[in-house]
């Protein structure tokens, strides 16, 4: 496989700096706004679960929006505050556009499939699926590109969260296995349909237009 540098023109340009920061500081503020959610819930004494999806009852329908906001402790919150920071940061800066389409499905595709398919009785929350799905997405994407940041994305996520491939098997009582094995399959057919999205200016080398100079002679 040829791995392609992008032109330094288009990403050590202030208008790519500036995209970095935007990206940070959006995956920043989702972060402050489910920590706020939590601090609210522990301080009014709040059940988190009122607000989860539960499988085919009309009661868990509301948890295909909320439940990603909320979680069943702080020690649930932290595990996930650090993943989401460094997966919201990288998706948002290396794939503007493609995120307009992958965050929607990714936040409500898995509380959808879980209110459908989820076992009857229990009860999903948290953003773990948020997780699953970026780092399904990151992963897929810059393995099929020829793009050196995606792929150094890509092996980030592979070193940073490669153990996350347990949660979507049916292993450990109280985890939402459903959850993130349906926000890793979106990712992957997502990334896989927008492989042509947020492509970069490839770095061209003068060896090249003298190579194109001579077969057009």
């Amino acid at each position: 496989m040829r791995i392609h540098a992008p032109d330094p023109a288009y990403t050590d340009s202030p208008r790519a700096r500036a995209n970095f920061r935007l990206a940070w500081r959006i995956a920043l503020a989702f972060i402050v706004l489910i920590w706020l959610i939590q601090l609210s819930n522990w301080a009014l004494d709040l059940g988190p679960g009122d607000l989860g999806v539960r499988p085919r009852q009309l009661a868990g329908l509301p948890g295909i929006l909320f439940a990603p906001l909320v979680h069943g402790g702080f020690d649930h919150l932290i595990a996930n505050t650090l993943p989401l920071l460094v997966l919201g940061t990288a998706m948002l800066y290396l794939y503007p556009s493609s995120a307009r389409k992958v965050l929607p499905a990714i936040y409500f595709g898995p509380g959808i499939a879980v209110w459908l398919f989820g076992k009857e009785g229990s009860v999903h929350i948290g953003s773990s699926g948020l997780i699953y799905g970026l780092a399904s997405y990151i992963l897929v994407a810059g393995l099929i590109r020829s793009d050196r940041r995606a792929i150094a994305a890509a092996l980030l996520v592979c070193f940073m969260y490669g153990a996350l491939v347990w949660g979507v098997l049916p292993i450990e009582r109280g985890v939402s296995w459903e959850t993130h094995l349906a926000a890793a399959l979106i990712g992957l057919a997502l990334a896989i349909g927008l492989r042509r999205l947020d492509v970069p200016v490839r770095k061209r080398y003068a060896w090249e237009d003298e190579k194109e100079e001579f077969a057009d002679d």
